[in-house]
């Protein structure tokens, strides 16, 4: 299945997308794709009303936005340097153990919304990343089976950076990561099924429609049911948290010079199986 939300930010509602890509609205039956839908085995009940009711659901308008597919999270789970390529790129050791942030809840957006370059900034910069939705809480897992079945699905993620804030102003890299409109994310979530290896995605970003970045997710270090087994160690991660899970070589930091995005720049981006987002770049308001 493909989870899907629509309409304006605050009225957001749930809905699929269907084989021939049509959207479909879900509202009549379901709250939204959030914790609760996620705590109560809300995949399976899903899956009972489309093989009862697809056909006769409302299609949904092409002209309504695309929301982030999941409702706001708890928790978004960073991992940093997660890429070998990207490590390498980044002039850094591959880490022992993954590196773990949090960015801010509020930075979750639809994937065609519009990105705010914060005020004094002069390095705002791109990741195309793999996200990974969590299906059920997740706490003291015993294997990596176990975290593999708490996954509900996978998105595309964009964890947009600003360097300096990130690297210069001392401290963690959270403020670097947290400002507003920062992770767009979808256009949908691929349930786990449909991605059966999430080690074989290509993934792509350009600006301006330049090539910035092209990898693939074999290259990551540590893996997505990996990640979800050790962090599950440190903190519960619950239904409907997010974790972004690194880039893969090509961002504005490792060019030579070091290249960063402006007001009016375009950044496409797409993950193999995952859809594509698009943005638009602005001045924050």
């Amino acid at each position: 299945m493909r989870l899907v939300r629509f309409d304006l930010p605050g009225a957001e509602k749930p809905g699929v997308m269907n084989a021939a890509g049509d959207r479909l609205d879900l509202s009549a039956h379901f709250a939204d794709w959030n914790r609760e839908f996620f705590r109560s085995n809300g995949l399976a009940k899903l899956a009972e009303v489309l093989a009862a009711k697809e056909s006769y659901l409302p299609r949904v308008s092409s002209s309504l936005r695309w929301a982030a597919p999941v409702a706001r999270p708890g928790k978004v789970v960073c991992i940093g340097l997660n890429y070998a390529d990207h490590a390498r790129e980044s002039g850094a050791d591959i880490p022992k153990e993954p590196i773990v942030f949090l960015k801010g809840t509020n930075t979750v957006v639809g994937p065609y919304d519009e990105v705010e370059i914060p005020r004094n900034s002069e390095k705002t910069d791109w990741e195309v990343e793999l996200g990974v939705i969590l299906g059920s809480d997740a706490r003291y897992l015993n294997s990596e089976a176990e975290a593999e079945a708490a996954i509900a699905g996978y998105a595309v993620s964009h964890d947009v950076s600003e360097r300096a804030f990130q690297l210069e102003r001392g401290g963690q890299w959270t403020k670097g990561k947290s400002c507003d409109t920062f992770n767009p994310l979808g256009p949908w979530l691929a349930t786990r099924d449909e991605i059966p290896d999430p080690l074989k995605l290509e993934m792509r970003l350009s600006v301006n429609g330049i090539q910035r970045q092209k990898g693939t997710t074999a290259t990551m270090i540590f893996n997505p049911r990996f990640l979800v087994h050790y962090l599950s160690q440190f903190m519960t991660l619950e239904a409907g948290d997010v974790i972004t899970t690194g880039t893969p070589p090509g961002v504005g930091l490792g060019m030579k010079p070091p290249t960063y995005l402006k007001v009016g720049d375009v950044v496409e981006l797409s993950v193999d199986g995952l859809g594509a987002q698009k943005q638009s770049f602005i001045a924050a308001r």
